[in-house]
């Protein structure tokens, strides 16, 4: 940035002009611009319909923020501001611009509050939400404020259980892969055209049977999953709840993996599709590849083994990528929580059973319940990472479908029962997990793939020939990897003992909660199961409750169940409701939904928020979102432009598009997509500072000393970098910003000082370089002692046509592709011509399009400028300055003249010169001729516009 001696630091008293440019005139401009826009309803973006809507559309929006009691550090605005410079920048090139802000209200921290204090969760989020507001309003963001939403609005969530309401009442038809109404469901079963399991007509079943049948389709059900289950905080966690050491982050208390029915969303019936539409969309491959690693598509076999008993005989199910080494399964493992682990454990252990495999215990039983209560205390993170494998004999043998061997069945808990089927076969020479769960337990160890000469002692996970791998029937011996699998599967199928199957990492969503702050579901319970409560009586509005905190145990007490808050409203809970056929009573739903039910489709509110009849307009939907043959013909419409955090890359983003792709199959939406282009935005980050005894001294007071060193209070402090935070003393407000600098300075200082999508670190002494750049501008246009421009009719020169088209046509070319910090480095370049070429005030032709060009990045000043330069409307949709082509073009070009690689001399010569003058004329510099001395040169290199080089 530029500097200026003659800046005086806020709030420094001094004699200045009345019309000095400092952070006082820049807030009272500020402020007087956010009340102007507001009352004209200057950034109202009109939908189909309206006038303006015959404008190009650009839907741009940021991914909205919980807002929390702290409200925004400097950290937040980033992505927004940048948001909102390129939604200013479309407006002025045409386009009916519509940008939004929202906030994801329901959440923990705020029902957390609640238990603490005793205040209803709503009333701290909506002081939380005018916090925030406030605090926008303060940075000049352009949303549009009669769009504003917030997942806790009753008006918005009746539509939030609305679409659940869909999508319990929808199926997945994979003979048309889309989901369909229940309602054809039934309607099949009844007609006969779908038999049932058993062969039984549809009508003879009983009615618990029907609707267990109907239930056991629908896209939202009641499953027995496994959890993270924390008695000390009495509600079930999200893996992202959970330490790496099997605890909660709040709290600290143990987390237990068990079985609980809770509701969850059939997310991989999508699979396919979520993975191939990422080809679709417009978004960074990363991040692509996250979610396709996340889906884990995959193909193999689908392996059963069969378990002979007299009692409880069965087949487990492995999937299993390299069936080719099947001759190599020596022992079987399924997860503590698989559902055959009881039915098969004998009551005592086979004969000469190896001590090792028994885990010291007197019966089979004993020693899984002891496996398995050890295993619920542990993180599955935990148990994928640790080294030591450990695991306990069940008891029971399987029958390897290839050879009979009969090979032992563990329980351990490095296979995942949300992974897979929940069991593996174990080749210990092919996988290095099984190698050192063989090499533990005294397990056979048999190489079915080569590995060629001289490799021993470890798993060999890489490809080669089929070894050690023939039957009577089939030999795969000498086969490449793709043949010898295509062979095995071929006769797994041909024997009943196997499939060719497509797998997936995806698991279905756990899409309950044991809160309260969170949205109820439309659903009531009866004999039979659960039933949606009908449109016409939605919302099921959330009521109060005296006390918002679940039921709570004894932190070890992992055998516990969840009591959900709701469950103590019993007049709300034991409800009388006619459903259609006459009034009955039922039990209400107790638990809540989590917190991404809202974030899953608050972009399609936003479109139309009045909408009380549906919940987006037909129209609406179709003219911001739809697709758009022109941008490609495979477009599956969406948000043209998404801008947020890298973190969201899977869930949020994966959840909304399943959401989205339900509404689409069921014909409420036109689009496929919910994001048709994705932006991940850097991070602020912060220096801190500890101290000799190691605590964090607030970084503001802390001093760089010449040497480089850093003191607080004159003694010296350590230098660390990271994420802002109360902790760590370094959060810096936007409040304290906007305060000190004003908010335009604040703007364009996140702007300037890196790439969009690149983290960097923030340092208010940095600051006052934006705030000298916007008072150069200011005194180019503005005389300090009357308020009244300064600019003149003069003609501007050639030169200064140059810059300011080469400045304009930079600018275009920047905003558009958020390259913020090179368009305002654009603009600082043609400002600094302006100060030395016209000191005695700028050309109206330069100085209007300068101003125009920094009203995106600034838009304060930008007004007050363009109002003190006579025009009496707002310059929001003032066409942007469009370049002249005429003064692109040089007439000159600088050389530099280098001998031997080292830069002697320069020159200037006309553009369209060619090679040949180009050559002549450096040879004739007089430096050049007198760093030859006379001799002649061996080569001249000539790099036509860049450099000549001399070569002696």
């Amino acid at each position: 940035m530029s500097t200026d001696s003659t800046t005086v630091a806020p709030g420094e008293a001094s004699a200045s002009p009345p019309y000095r440019y400092d952070a006082a005139l820049a807030t009272a401009i500020e402020r007087r611009w956010q009340d102007r826009w507001e009352a004209e309803g200057t950034f109202h973006a009109p939908n189909p319909g309206e006038p303006g809507s015959e404008k190009p559309k650009a839907y741009v929006m940021d991914m909205f923020p919980y807002p929390s009691g702290s409200g925004l550090h400097v950290g937040h605005p980033l992505g927004f501001i940048g948001t909102d410079v390129l939604g200013r920048y479309l407006r002025m090139t045409g386009h009916n611009v519509l940008h939004p802000m929202g906030f994801d209200s329901f959440g923990l921290p705020a029902e957390q509050y609640a238990v603490q204090t005793g205040t209803h969760p709503r009333i701290t989020t909506e002081a939380n939400i005018a916090r925030y507001k406030e605090q926008l309003r303060q940075l000049g963001l352009a949303h549009d404020p009669r769009r504003s939403i917030a997942t806790t609005d009753v008006t918005f969530y009746r539509w939030t259980q609305w679409i659940f309401t869909q999508i319990f009442e929808s199926w997945y038809d994979t003979s048309v892969d889309r989901a369909r109404p229940i309602a054809d469901l039934v309607a099949e079963f009844e007609s006969g055209a779908r038999p049932t399991p058993d062969g039984r007509p549809y009508a003879e079943l009983l009615e618990g049977e029907r609707r267990a049948l109907i239930d056991s389709h629908r896209l939202a059900y009641i499953s027995e999953a496994p959890v993270n289950w924390c008695p000390g905080l009495g509600t079930v966690l999200a893996n992202e709840e959970v330490t790496a050491d099997g605890r909660s982050e709040r709290g600290n208390y143990p987390v237990f993996r068990r079985n609980l029915k809770q509701w969850m969303m059939r997310i991989t019936a999508y699979s396919d599709r979520l993975a191939a539409d990422l080809d679709r969309v417009d978004w960074p491959e990363s991040v692509k590849a996250m979610q396709r690693n996340w889906i884990g598509r995959s193909e193999g076999a689908a392996v059963r083994f069969a378990v002979p008993s007299p009692t409880h005989p069965a087949d487990i199910e492995v999937f299993t990528t390299r069936p080719d080494t099947l001759f190599g399964a020596t022992y079987m493992v399924l997860a503590p929580e698989h559902p055959l682990v009881d039915a098969l454990t004998p009551a005592d252990w086979p004969a000469d059973t190896d001590s090792r495999w028994t885990g010291g215990a007197a019966t089979p039983a004993e020693a899984v319940a002891a496996y398995r209560a050890a295993a619920a205390r542990k993180s599955e993170l935990d148990r994928q990472e640790n080294k030591e494998k450990t695991g306990v004999f069940t008891g029971a043998f399987a029958v390897n479908p290839v050879n009979g061997e009969s090979i032992p069945v563990f329980v351990a808990d490095y296979v995942l029962m949300g992974y897979g089927t929940g069991a593996i076969m174990a080749v210990p020479a092919q996988d290095q997990r099984d190698w050192d769960f063989a090499t533990a337990f005294g397990l056979p160890i048999v190489r079915t793939v080569d590995p060629g000469e001289g490799w021993e002692g470890a798993a060999f996970t890489g490809d080669g020939p089929a070894i050690n791998s023939a039957n009577a029937e089939i030999s795969l011996n000498g086969l490449g990897v793709a043949e010898a699998k295509r062979a095995i599967i071929d006769w797994l199928a041909a024997k009943g003992s196997g499939d060719s199957v497509v797998q997936y990492k995806l698991r279905d969503w756990l899409f309950s909660r044991q809160r309260y702050w969170g949205e109820p579901f439309p659903i009531v319970w009866d004999e039979y199961g659960p039933l949606s409560v009908p449109d016409a009586q939605l919302p099921v509005v959330l009521p109060d409750v005296d006390d918002y905190s679940p039921k709570t145990y004894a932190p070890d007490a992992a055998d516990t169940e969840p009591e959900p808050p709701l469950g103590r409203a019993e007049e709300w809970v034991e409800v009388e409701l006619d459903l259609g056929d006459g009034p009955k009573k039922y039990r209400r739903e107790t638990n809540t939904m989590p917190q991404w039910a809202g974030s899953c489709w608050y972009y399609l509110r936003y479109l139309d928020p009045e909408n009380s009849e549906r919940f987006v307009g037909v129209e609406a939907e179709k003219y911001w979102i739809g697709k758009d043959p022109a941008i490609s013909p495979v477009d599956p419409g969406g948000v043209d432009l998404y801008i947020g955090g890298v973190e969201h890359a899977v869930l949020h983003l994966l959840y909304s598009r399943f959401w989205h792709k339900v509404l689409f199959d069921l014909g409420h939406v036109t689009s496929e997509e919910p994001f048709r282009k994705l932006f991940n935005q850097g991070y602020i980050q912060a220096y801190a500072y500890t101290d000799a005894r190691g605590l964090y001294v607030t970084a503001e007071e802390v001093v760089e000393g010449p040497d480089g060193g850093f003191t607080w209070n004159g003694e010296p402090v350590t230098r660390e970098y990271g994420k802002m935070g109360k902790s760590l003393k370094n959060v810096v407000t936007p409040d304290e910003m906007c305060d000190r600098y004003g908010a335009d300075t604040f703007r364009l200082y996140e702007m300037y000082t890196g790439p969009m999508e690149a983290s960097r670190p923030w340092s208010t002494r940095d600051v006052v370089g934006p705030q000298r750049f916007l008072q150069r501008v200011w005194r180019n246009i503005v005389d300090e002692e009357t308020g009244e421009a300064r600019v003149t009719d003069d003609e501007p020169g050639a030169e200064t046509l140059r810059a300011l088209h080469k400045a304009i046509a930079g600018v275009r070319e920047d905003y558009p592709a958020l390259h913020y910090n090179t368009a305002a480095a654009k603009l600082i370049e043609l400002n600094n011509h302006l100060t030395k070429a016209y000191p005695g005030g700028a050309p109206r032709s330069v100085a209007e399009p300068l101003v125009l060009m920094l009203a995106p990045l600034a838009p304060h000043i930008s007004e007050e400028l363009w109002s003190i330069l006579g025009h009496a409307e707002t310059l929001a949709y003032t066409d942007f300055p469009v370049a002249d082509e005429r003064f692109l073009v040089q007439d000159t070009v600088e050389y530099p003249i280098q001998v031997n690689g080292k830069v002697r001399s320069r020159m200037t010569v006309p553009a369209d010169a060619d090679r040949a003058a180009v050559e002549a004329a450096a040879l004739v510099d007089e430096k050049i001729v007198a760093a030859l001395e006379g001799a002649a040169p061996k080569k001249v290199i000539v790099v036509p516009g860049r450099l000549v080089n001399v070569v002696r």
